[in-house]
């Protein structure tokens, strides 16, 4: 590689081999700068607003927050270059392609990372923002909602259909499906799986809860702007304003015209 300024990079994995691993790669390259580490995607929102890294090497798939909402959550003006992390779906790493914002795949190779680096480093100052704006939006704008999704209890699994999904529930490395016959773990994030579920019948109502809308009995105001949300089982949720954006057209009143 060429002579570069130096590049100061923050890593967010939630596996601590893998920040190994990319510990080990940045430190084969010269003039590069391991700032801060990120062990879930809310840590990684605090330190890309403590260090302002260069450039973010950031899982996809995190607890808490992943690295969709981390790049949602800092905001894509203000978020540093990213090489995802990922072993995430066909449909996003062609997504990462078309929008030129580099992507590995775990197990990451090392000539691949080079590679990555070297793009990262002939971008820089090329329109990040408008790369990652592109990112999301082709992300939400995939076509295929779930309609069954394999759950597994202590004797069994089965093709659980989504519209017998009550709410789900965030749970650090896992998400919590509640229906009326019971509850599933399923591995991964509440982010990732937003993403698939139709918008029409699914509301994210905060960062740890996904209701289905007709399972909802109805909605109380709150404070500060929140909603108290009562299910039909009887649960009580809380609606943050801050996901009350794009989601209006739910508490708006019927059209009568």
């Amino acid at each position: 590689m060429p002579p570069w300024p130096r590049l100061r990079v923050l890593i967010a994995d939630d596996e601590a081999p893998a920040r190994a691993k990319l510990r080990r790669l940045l430190g084969e390259l010269p003039d590069v700068e391991i700032v801060a580490e990120a062990a879930d995607g809310e840590e990684a929102v605090a330190r890309i607003a403590e260090y302002r890294p260069d450039l973010v090497l950031l899982d996809v798939q995190m607890p808490r927050l992943d690295g969709f909402g981390v790049v949602a959550e800092v905001g894509a003006e203000r978020m540093p270059p990213v090489v995802f992390v990922t072993a995430y779906d066909a449909h996003a790493v062609r997504a990462f392609e078309v929008h030129a914002v580099d992507y590995l795949l775990k197990p990451v190779a090392p000539e691949r990372f080079r590679k990555a680096m070297e793009r990262v480093r002939a971008a820089q100052g090329d329109g990040t923002a408008g790369r990652l704006d592109a990112v999301l939006a082709a992300l939400e704008r995939r076509p295929s909602h779930l309609r069954r999704i394999l759950v597994h209890d202590e004797r069994r699994a089965l093709f659980l259909p989504v519209n017998e999904i009550d709410r789900i529930h965030a749970e650090r490395n896992y998400v919590r499906i509640v229906t009326a016959a019971g509850s599933y773990q399923l591995r991964g994030t509440l982010s990732a799986l937003a993403v698939r579920l139709d918008p029409a019948r699914f509301l994210r109502i905060s960062r740890g809860d996904i209701v289905r809308l007709d399972a909802v009995r109805e909605l109380h105001p709150w404070s500060h702007g929140d909603y108290k949300v009562v299910m039909h089982d009887g649960a009580e949720l809380t609606w943050s304003r801050r996901y009350r954006s794009g989601a209006d057209a739910v508490l708006a009143p019927p059209d009568d015209s």
